[in-house]
């Protein structure tokens, strides 16, 4: 039910780890006035430019704590003197730990009511209105057929009796508040989510809906956020639709939640989320990630770098990396306050983010290595020399971090603390660390390109697997706490998960001598004599864009389905060993076609149907694809010098200014249209971009 009696068997020391929805439920009570969230208003709400940089008024106001449910900051609330509270301006929309709570236990008894019967609130789909009679019935035979894919011995734990599949909710949301409650709500009442990113093509969204066999999407009407009314999800969707407002949430629910604690069902929840990933396949995958998993990292955290109530974090990730996930977690579960900016306004300018970390005093910051890159410039104006005393961490995860980044890094920020994280959507996001104060003194030893991503974290092995048993360098084997369960299709069971000793060159076939499931992640990296781990590279052709990984196998398989495309190969190279660039090779149906008009063309066909992480940054037109002598593509000679040198250069050459230079000149032009008034800047953007249109 809501909660154990003092005689109940699990103690309150048990169950502070038991479960997120126990951890939240105890951090939102002891805090229950302190502020949980703060949605930025829209820049059209806020005072000009100030000549800082910075798009907000100077003397911001500080949270007064009420009975309301939740606060607009407006023009008429008196200043508070206090400094306690982080700073609240005007338009911005405040919500109490004890607001997040009440809306969490109103939609999770909601969703419990939905799921177990049929519910007014309920907008059924198109496709699915007129079977609403046997609705139930309908869903339960058709999730029978589409059973998770996992490596036998889970398997066989999912076929016991002391463990259950949960049903899957899919969240079609931006970050934001409403995603945040959203997401504890389906915790709480012992189901799964999967997050449906508003930013990808609806193609890709009714895929993965359809892929996951979701039995409900759970929507809310706009508010903060400008995004897409989900109407499109009910006309074309295979599922029930809820949408609701905020409002609604809030004033739903007056009686205590009567719910069993996801932690004290008998049987235990196999997963709790689904988050798809781009697929070596050619085709997205549905990871199974668990609670244990997401559990375990924050705990982590916690016991080596922990969060303090008070301190102030930003929520600015998309929903479709695993990295959003602690980014909320760790404030919702340590009392922090998050800050969350306007949806569209950091995706159209990531330079604004500068604004955010200084105008709020963000405490901490989740990112991935090239995003500090692009803001770098911007982070050296004299101006915004306070974010180097706010700042107390940088968590860099998703890629490789490069020294030069770092060197850059630690000049400007010196008192802040810099993590180097290691993982993958498959291993609960993280799975090595390394603390960049270390690297000094690794550094008098050992000549390194990139920082090294350090050692397992709390309750995670991880083994280097090269070709024999004394070899430093081999490929990166992830298990512990922190692995998923495999992937959600009926696909046979994936290469990816094996079941192996500690020892891996032990050939015992006990079962008791100490096996366990390791991930095979397909990076190699090399151990180094204190035990810390160095990236090396990929084995396959799943990179890291932008900390987004992309299997190249999946844009080939998406342009191939191109009318004016017989066949087609994408490539990935870098510049400087620090920048990754795709280039896409097509084999057109006729050769009569105009170049400028196909690329154009499969642009705008990827553009609908893949994120923008995922679309080459040029287009190579060839007669034939080179192949080696086993029939396949002959990738290695695609990339090849020499290749290049007679295939290339001469499209590119006539590419060149129909489509790089537009870009650069319209990004050009929207820095100069009000955003970034800076010359110094603009000339280092021009510099930035000389590479890339060189290369182009």
């Amino acid at each position: 039910m809501s909660g154990c009696s003092s005689g109940d068997v699990c103690s309150q020391e048990q169950r502070r780890r038991c479960c997120i929805s126990h951890v939240f439920f105890n951090s939102a009570t002891l805090n229950s006035d302190e502020i949980a969230a703060i949605h930025v208003a829209p820049s059209r709400g806020r005072s000009g430019d100030g000549g800082d940089g910075v798009f907000w008024s100077k003397n911001p106001r500080k949270f007064i704590r009420s009975g309301q449910v939740h606060r607009t900051a407006d023009s008429s609330s008196s200043g508070s003197s206090s400094c306690c509270g982080p700073p609240v301006y005007e338009g911005d929309e405040c919500f109490t730990f004890g607001d997040v709570l009440k809306a969490v236990d109103s939609l999770a008894s909601l969703l419990r009511s939905i799921l177990d019967a049929d519910d007014p609130y309920l907008i059924l789909s198109q496709s699915s209105f007129s079977v609403k009679s046997n609705y139930s019935k309908q869903r339960t035979s058709s999730r029978s057929k589409s059973a998770v894919s996992f490596i036998p011995s889970v398997k066989q734990l999912a076929e016991s009796d002391n463990v259950y599949k949960p049903k899957i909710l899919g969240l079609y949301m931006p970050p934001s508040v409403e995603y945040i409650v959203s997401v504890l709500s389906v915790l709480r009442c012992g189901e799964a989510f999967l997050p449906l990113d508003p930013l990808w093509p609806k193609d890709r969204i009714l895929s993965v809906v359809s892929s996951a066999n979701v039995d409900l999407i759970v929507t809310f009407e706009p508010s903060f956020y400008d995004v897409e009314k989900s109407g499109w999800l009910v006309e074309f969707g295979s599922c029930p639709v809820l949408s609701l407002s905020m409002k609604e949430i809030m004033e739903g629910c007056s009686s205590p939640l009567q719910l069993y604690w996801p932690c004290e069902k008998e049987q235990k929840r196999l997963f709790c989320y689904v988050l798809y990933t781009s697929g070596s396949t050619g085709e997205p995958k549905g990871v199974c990630g668990t609670e244990q998993g997401l559990l375990n990292r924050f705990m982590w955290m916690q016991e080596l770098y922990p969060m303090h109530e008070g301190e102030i974090l930003l929520f600015k990730t998309s929903i479709s990396f695993i990295d959003h996930l602690q980014e909320f977690l760790g404030a919702m579960l340590g009392a922090c306050t998050l800050v969350i900016p306007p949806f569209n306004e950091l995706r159209k300018d990531p330079f604004s983010i500068v604004n955010f970390l200084q105008a709020y005093s963000i405490n901490r910051l989740i990112a991935v290595p090239s995003l500090m890159r692009v803001i770098l410039p911007t982070l050296k104006i004299q101006s915004n020399i306070g974010i180097g005393c706010s700042l107390k961490f940088l968590v860099l995860s998703g890629e490789d971090f490069p020294l030069s980044l770092w060197d850059e890094l630690s000049s400007l920020l010196p008192r802040t603390s810099i993590l180097n994280l290691y993982g993958s959507t498959e291993v609960s996001g993280d799975c090595t660390y390394f603390d960049c104060k270390m690297l000094p003194t690794i550094l008098d030893t050992e000549a390194l390109t990139s920082v090294p991503i350090g050692v397992p974290i709390s309750n995670c092995d991880v083994l280097l697997v090269g070709e024999n048993d004394t070899s430093k360098t081999g490929e990166i084997y992830v298990g512990g706490l922190c692995v998923s369960i495999g992937y959600i299709e009926a696909s046979p069971t994936p290469l990816d998960y094996i079941k192996m000793c500690k020892n891996y060159s032990c050939n015992c076939c006990e079962d008791d001598c100490g096996s366990q499931v390791y991930y095979r992640t397909g990076d190699f990296a090399r151990r180094l004599p204190g035990g810390d781990l160095v990236f090396l590279g990929r084995k396959d052709r799943t990179i890291k864009v932008h900390g987004q990984r992309v299997a190249l196998e999946e844009i080939e398989n998406i342009i191939r389905a191109h009318p004016d495309v017989i066949d087609a190969a994408v490539i990935s190279h870098e510049d400087s060993g620090e920048l990754s660039f795709l280039t896409a090779f097509l084999v057109l149906r006729h050769n009569n076609l105009s170049g400028n008009l196909v690329r154009s063309s499969v642009r705008s066909w990827l553009s609908s149907k893949v994120p923008l992480a995922m679309i080459p940054n040029r287009f190579v037109l060839i007669e034939s694809l080179p192949m080696s002598s086993s029939g396949k593509v002959d990738y290695a000679f695609l990339a090849s010098s020499t290749f290049f040198t007679l295939h290339v250069q001469d499209d590119i050459d006539g590419a060149k200014h129909s489509d790089n230079l537009e870009m650069i000149k319209k990004v050009y032009y929207y820095l100069l249209k009000g955003h970034f008034v800076h010359f110094v800047c603009l000339n280092i953007f021009i510099i930035l971009l000389a590479p890339i249109y060189s290369n182009t």
